[in-house]
């Protein structure tokens, strides 16, 4: 089974005019998505890995095909002079090739701050396989009306997806052996090659160790304190790994949505996997399948159509919570309360949407076939809400 990646036509058409960045988690398919979907769309194409010998001299030699149209530039960032490199290619020969850069998840961090080539490109976020994604879907969606929600997604994808989350790899193969292969390599690598080639950590044992205690936490309040005492590590240093645990991917905060009209925290995020396989207890891993569904989505909303979105969660003083709320321009646009079973309208739901003036509220299950609406609130089965995005 190969399926298509989402980005490909986007990326395409993007590489008319501009360079193309690609980040994203360590194994989630970038080189794949450029060496074998975006080159079916130009009649020549070179690859460059910056970890090949041959390729890395023809590079610094600036050795470029005669005749090709796409050039591919792979963990180009390990170059020290990266930045002005690809400046100076695409500068001079901009009508004669297309630039793509993929790289692994450190092309964002190098990307930032004093960029040289600002104007000169457009970066994706590439995410997991996704219940849209993997059914073919190309949704039009139009922020601040209701989703298109007229497709009933395969419960076989979904059930898959849970499972095994949506990294190609595992997902493909469906063999738990695999996933439990791959998980370990994949984190293996992160800590003790990605992490510790770009950043000063003394302790990587220990950040291994929050590493593998992230996953239990996932969709609850992120408490930095109690994970300090319990590691017996420095709030400063716990603090630091956890945001280079997300620079690489590897986790992905969300935050309150902050409004007086519902007296709301301001501060306290709740922390998600990118790979929700990770997370063992069956309610949380379903809420961290829907929460990167909905980042995938925002990432995709922001990157190809520039328009303002956000997710936000909904939490109170008084402890009154709601899972996810997307916003457009500042404004509420939907929110999704995510439930395994329950098909009873959350109150919480219902308080949050009349103060807020929220026009669009979901609650998601995983149960099939459910689709009803209660106190103008949806209720409805993951596999069709899933397929109404990206």
């Amino acid at each position: 089974m190969e399926l298509n990646r989402y980005l490909t036509d986007s990326i395409t058409e993007d590489l008319k005019e501009k360079m193309v960045f690609i980040g994203g988690a360590r194994q989630v398919g970038k080189t794949t998505l450029a060496k074998r979907f975006i080159t079916q769309n130009f009649p020549k194409w070179h690859y460059y890995n910056w970890d090949n010998s041959d390729h890395r001299k023809a590079l610094k030699d600036y050795i470029l095909p005669g005749d090709d149209s796409l050039l591919i530039l792979d963990e180009i960032h390990k170059y020290r002079i990266w930045k002005s490199f690809i400046k100076g290619i695409f500068d001079s020969w901009k009508e004669k090739y297309s630039i793509l850069v993929t790289g692994s998840a450190r092309l964002n961090i190098y990307r930032k701050g004093g960029d040289s080539l600002q104007g000169r490109y457009h970066y994706y976020t590439l995410h997991p396989f996704s219940l849209a994604e993997i059914e073919g879907r190309a949704n039009s969606i139009h922020p601040g009306t209701e989703l298109v929600l007229d497709h009933n997604g395969s419960n076989e994808n979904l059930e898959a997806l849970y499972k095994f989350g949506g990294f190609p790899e595992p997902f493909v193969k469906q063999d738990e052996r695999v996933l439990r292969r791959w998980q370990n390599e994949r984190l293996e690598r992160l800590f003790r090659e990605d992490i510790r080639d770009t950043q000063d950590i003394r302790d990587i044992s220990n950040m291994k160790l929050l590493g593998d205690m992230l996953p239990s936490k996932a969709g609850g309040p992120l408490s930095i304190n109690a994970i300090s005492e319990d590691l017996e590590i420095s709030h400063r240093a716990v603090s630091s790994w956890i945001n280079i645990l997300e620079e690489f991917y590897y986790t992905f905060r969300i935050y309150p949505y902050h409004s007086s009209k519902v007296r709301s925290l301001k501060k306290e995020a709740k922390v998600y996997m990118y790979d929700w396989s990770q997370v063992e207890e069956p309610g949380q891993r379903f809420e961290n399948m829907i929460a990167s569904h909905l980042l995938k989505f925002i990432n995709f909303m922001v990157e190809n159509q520039g328009y303002k979105l956000d997710l936000f969660y909904l939490r109170n003083v008084d402890k009154k919570e709601v899972d996810f709320l997307v916003t457009y321009k500042n404004q509420p646009w939907f929110s999704v309360e995510v439930k395994l079973s329950d098909t009873s309208p959350s109150k919480n739901i219902a308080f949050f949407r009349d103060r807020l003036k929220i026009p669009f509220n979901y609650q998601i299950v995983m149960k099939n076939d459910i689709d009803l609406i209660k106190d103008n609130i949806r209720v409805m089965s993951a596999s069709k809400f899933l397929t109404a995005l990206v």
